[in-house]
């Protein structure tokens, strides 16, 4: 259990919850199949899998929760070719051009008879809530992962009062200010990753990857006035990740010395392996996180 990416989330007013009245509020928008005749569905389901039980997974007052999102893969080029088929055959029938509000029509058409047979595809999302620091951290940068999750979440619960945390200092700022001095802040190095553009919506972009960020050639993008908005950094020897501007947290690694502290943990069972690693996990960036918001000169 390690998550990959962060998407953070600040809970602006206190959520009067316990673990079991979350459990019960989310089982009754527990996971169904997705009928024949609709496109997609969404439901919780247990983060330990299909066997457990639980609709929420509890260590250490963190609670982990699990959203099982099934969608009919339906081709467009497999739909576009049966319309072609079908406008081919009306127009031969008819003697008449087919205008384009039919077309519309005839996909919609086309795509209700074709759900039925489509295969399915189905994918995890994950998200945990640490009420006693006030986070809602999802395993996602995708603005529609993360909306997905989120508004089901809101969705379920009938409410959901979060936001993005806020700093005082302006994050490209910041980040560029460590690039142009050569150096990261107390306990973070400099990773080999980074994206620099030029002010303005126009502006160029520079992405690099495997670079060193000290060099001439990143130091020629900085004097020529782009900034930086993503960053790869190192923390205290035991996490990697890529931060950008907006302070999600991409390509997230748990480096060896973290998970080396899992070989203590002598179990087969997989269910106690989840624990010690969601428990590590969590551990660890509950740690983090303060100490990037203080980066930015903490929060608003």
């Amino acid at each position: 259990m390690w998550f990959k990416n962060l998407s953070l989330f600040r809970l602006v007013e206190p959520l009067p919850l316990t673990v079991e009245d979350l459990a019960t509020q989310l089982e009754q928008r527990a996971f169904q199949p997705c009928p024949s005749h609709q496109p997609s569905t969404a439901g919780w389901t247990p983060p330990l899998g299909r066997k457990a039980h639980d609709q929420v997974h509890a260590v250490a007052g963190r609670w982990l929760v699990c959203l099982r999102t099934e969608e009919k893969v339906l081709p467009p080029i497999v739909v576009n070719q049966a319309l072609a088929e079908r406008i081919a055959l009306i127009e031969d029938e008819q003697r008449r051009p087919v205008r384009r509000r039919e077309k519309l029509d005839l996909r919609d058409q086309l795509i209700q008879e074709l759900l039925p047979r489509a295969l399915t595809r189905s994918r995890l999302s994950y998200a945990y809530l640490d009420l006693a620091t006030g986070w809602l951290v999802v395993d996602s940068a995708s603005p529609r992962g993360v909306e997905e999750i989120t508004g089901t979440l809101r969705e379920t619960l009938g409410s959901l009062p979060i936001a993005p945390p806020k700093v005082k200092q302006s994050t490209t700022a910041v980040m560029t200010s460590w690039l142009v001095e050569g150096a990261a802040p107390t306990g973070f190095v400099l990773g080999d990753i980074c994206e620099l553009r030029e002010i303005g919506e126009t502006g160029g972009i520079v992405r690099c990857r495997g670079q060193d960020l000290t060099g001439d050639e990143i130091r020629a993008h900085l004097d020529a006035g782009k900034q930086v908005t993503r960053l790869g950094l190192l923390w205290n020897e035991r996490l990697a990740f890529v931060l950008d501007e907006a302070l999600i947290v991409r390509r997230l690694q748990f480096l060896d010395v973290v998970r080396e502290s899992l070989l203590e943990t002598a179990t087969d069972s997989p269910e106690a392996v989840f624990d010690a690693e969601f428990a590590l996990m969590t551990g660890e960036l509950a740690l983090l996180l303060p100490r990037l918001l203080e980066l930015f000169g903490g929060e608003i």
